[in-house]
Formats: structure tokens, C-alpha cells, sequence
């Protein structure tokens, strides 16, 4: 007999996570708790609710976590203008902290021997979630069903569905198998079927949140957002909650054919892998985040932050959101954040985001007086720079001198 009783199981309602809970019930003989967390995947959340009942579950926890994910995840994430190896916004990455923190807690308040999720032995979310997880209760026992059964292909999973009699998305729908996906108010993922080729370009009905760009409006659509310590606090004037602003900025982003990415990522567990993403919202974010810190960020600072972001986004990326390095860093980049006050205007047209001005009343270090290409008045002395330069030529001019002669 199995000394696991009760397993607390990260249950999205999907092929994988349907298939994961009634095989549990089956090896281990064992009641399964599910928990479901809704961080702006929409649709998907209650039907979540009724599979789980469909399937006799009895402790079932959907918790609206919304709010907290884009307040405590993501905006912070954002505060350090965050991209993984140049291209990804980290959408899947930084919503696994959060998770693995109520899955911890959920077994603690329901008295269950162990943690459970759907994420493959080939994958980053295996690492994200345990690393989350012994950081928050180290003596927690996890069980990975992709380490151990032998359902290794879409097809299996598909057939074992259908021998138990488990409800499967898009199984009238005629694809072979479905991609695999993931969705919260930050971006929506796509990976598998023909995506696994990198030279198959992806079907155009595959998207969901965004037009392509061809589609979109001819007109572009102009936002003013307003920034407080870092962060977004209102659009158009209208002051919002950071998962309203990212509601917003998704919906007028993503009819505006914004934040669509194509690419190949290499995953901590080191082979690469091609996935497909729509991040209309966070793809606004970056660009106008940096737009206002040009403005009110000391030089050395913004060069500084820019010299840390891809530790900082490896550190996420690589399931490290609990570990002490990112709390130290996360300090220093709050603590930039403090005059990252203003605004700054947008347009939004045909997948670009045009950043068309930037101003802080209270903390621009823009000093139109000394920049300025007419009379400034005295406000800078040229002729101050012909020291600058001789100063930091010198070494260059020892060392030429060195070479000549």
C-alpha cells in the first residue's frame, strides 16, 4: 500500500492534468485535491471545475488569483525590463512561483502527503515548480507522473482518455492531436504538433488573443499610460489595478496585431525547444517602461539594470523566483523604481508599439536648457569637453605611442 493518502494536484483541466488525476487515483490508490488558479486563463477556469466534479473529486479550490499575479509576479518582473534571451517575456515562467506557493499551502491546510503536476521530464515547469516548492517546505513530496508512467506521446495520452473515459478539448475537432498550451493574463503559449518542426511556419487560426498583423486596423490606436514607482497605475487617465491595466493592454494590443513571437529558446534542462507566444500586454510594458526610465533613471543606474536583467531573467526563467539571489536583486531593482514617475504615450499600429512622447513633472532628468542644439545661455561649457576627452584618451594615446614606437 502506498503511503501517499491525499495529493494536492496543480489541475488545469486539460488532456494532461484530466489524465494525471485519474491516473493518481489508480497507482496510488489515493484522494486527489485539485487546485486550479485562475490568473486570467478566462474560459478555461470553470469548465476546470466541472471536470474535476465529473470526475469525482471531492476538495476542489479555484482561487481568483489575478490581482496577486500581476501585482506581486509580473509588474515587478516588468520593473526590470525582463526578457529572456532577447526575445521571451516570460509569461509561462513567472506565473510557476505563485502556483507552487498555494499548491504548499493548500497541502498544508488539507493535511495531503504530497504535491502533484502535469509538467513533462523534457520541460522547464518540473524545475519551476519544485524548486518553488522545497523553497517554501522542503521536506514536501512531489510526484511527477511524466517521470514515471509510460504515456510518452500525445496519442497514448489521447487513447488512455478515451479508455477511462476522460473528456478531451478539440477532440471533434479533427487536429490530430492538440497543441499544448498555456494561458494567464501575461501571454498565452503554444508548443507541439507542427510547431516541433522550427521551419513550419504556424497556422494562422492557432493564434487567440491577437490579429495578425495584416488584419489589423489601418487607423493605430493611441494610449497615454501613467507611471508610479515603476509601475503602470493608469491608462488614458482612467487609474486601474495592475491585472485591469493588463486586461486592457491585452485587448487594444492584441486587435492592433501586438505581441506575437515565434522562437527557439534554450530550456534549463538543456535542449531547445520552438514555441509560439502572444504577450500583447507585456510587450507594451517593456517598451514603455524603458521610455519613462530614459527619462528619470540616472545614467549609471539604467546601464546597471540593463547589466543585471539577463541574470535577473535567467533567475526566472530557470524556476529561481524563491531563491534568495532573486530577492537581493529584486531589492535593488525596487529601489531604482522610486523616481520612475510620468507618463507616456503610445500608438499601437499593425504590431508595433510607437513610443510618440515621455514626460515627468516631478523627476525628469532631461535638462532641455543644456541639451538643446540652439543658444543655451551658459547652461554648458563646450569647452569643458576638450579636457573630458583628452582625459579619456590618455591610455588610448600611451598605448598607440607604445605601439609607433
Amino acid at each position: 500500500m502506498s503511503d501517499i493518502k491525499k495529493v494536492v494536484l496543480a489541475y488545469s483541466g486539460g488532456l494532461d492534468t484530466s489524465i494525471i488525476l485519474k491516473w493518481l487515483e489508480l497507482t496510488y490508490g489515493c484522494e486527489v485535491v485539485t487546485f486550479t488558479a485562475d490568473i486570467g486563463q478566462g474560459e478555461e477556469v470553470e469548465p476546470a471545475r466541472a471536470k474535476a466534479e465529473a470526475m469525482g473529486v471531492k476538495e476542489i479550490y479555484i482561487e481568483d488569483l489575478r490581482e496577486e499575479y500581476a501585482r506581486d509576479y509580473v509588474f515587478p518582473m516588468f520593473r526590470a525590463n525582463t526578457i529572456y534571451e532577447g526575445e521571451y517575456l516570460l509569461g509561462t515562467s513567472i506565473a510557476r512561483p505563485l502556483i507552487a506557493k498555494r499548491l504548499v499551502e493548500i497541502a498544508r491546510q488539507t493535511g495531503a502527503d504530497a504535491i502533484s503536476h502535469g509538467a513533462t521530464g523534457k520541460g522547464n515547469d518540473q524545475v519551476r515548480f519544485e524548486l518553488g516548492a522545497y523553497a517554501l517546505k522542503p521536506d514536501v513530496k512531489v510526484i511527477a507522473p511524466w517521470r514515471e508512467w509510460d504515456l510518452n506521446s500525445r496519442e497514448k495520452l489521447m487513447a488512455y482518455a478515451e479508455q477511462h473515459d476522460i473528456p478531451v478539448d478539440f477532440k471533434k475537432s479533427g487536429k490530430k492531436s492538440p497543441y499544448s498550451m498555456d494561458a494567464n493574463l501575461l501571454h498565452i503559449s503554444y508548443e507541439g504538433d507542427i510547431l516541433e518542426d522550427p521551419w513550419a511556419e504556424p497556422e494562422e487560426d492557432m493564434w487567440r488573443w491577437s490579429v495578425s498583423p495584416e488584419a489589423a486596423p489601418d487607423r493605430p490606436a493611441e494610449l497615454t499610460l501613467r507611471y508610479e514607482r515603476g509601475d503602470i497605475v493608469a491608462i488614458n487617465g482612467e487609474a486601474m489595478t495592475p491585472a485591469q491595466v493588463m486586461n486592457t493592454l491585452n485587448e487594444v494590443a492584441g486587435a492592433n496585431g501586438i505581441g506575437r513571437d515565434d522562437l527557439v529558446e534554450n530550456r534549463y534542462v538543456g535542449m531547445k525547444s520552438r514555441g509560439c507566444y502572444e504577450t500583447p500586454a507585456g510587450t507594451v510594458m517593456l517598451k514603455a517602461h524603458r521610455a519613462i526610465e530614459s527619462l528619470t533613471l540616472d545614467r549609471e543606474v539604467a546601464h546597471l539594470k540593463d547589466e543585471l536583467m539577463p541574470k535577473y531573467a535567467s533567475l526566472i526563467y530557470n524556476g529561481y523566483w524563491w531563491s534568495p539571489e532573486r530577492e537581493m536583486l529584486q531589492s535593488m531593482i525596487d529601489a531604482s523604481q522610486e523616481h520612475v514617475n510620468g507618463e507616456v504615450r503610445v500608438k499601437l499600429y499593425k504590431g508595433n508599439v510607437i513610443v510618440t512622447g515621455r514626460q515627468s513633472d516631478s523627476d525628469s532628468l532631461f535638462d532641455e536648457k543644456i541639451a538643446t542644439f540652439e543658444e543655451d545661455a551658459g547652461a554648458y561649457d563646450q569647452k569643458d569637453a576638450e579636457g573630458f576627452i583628452k582625459l579619456n584618451a590618455l591610455r588610448l594615446r600611451i598605448a598607440a605611442k607604445r605601439r609607433s614606437g
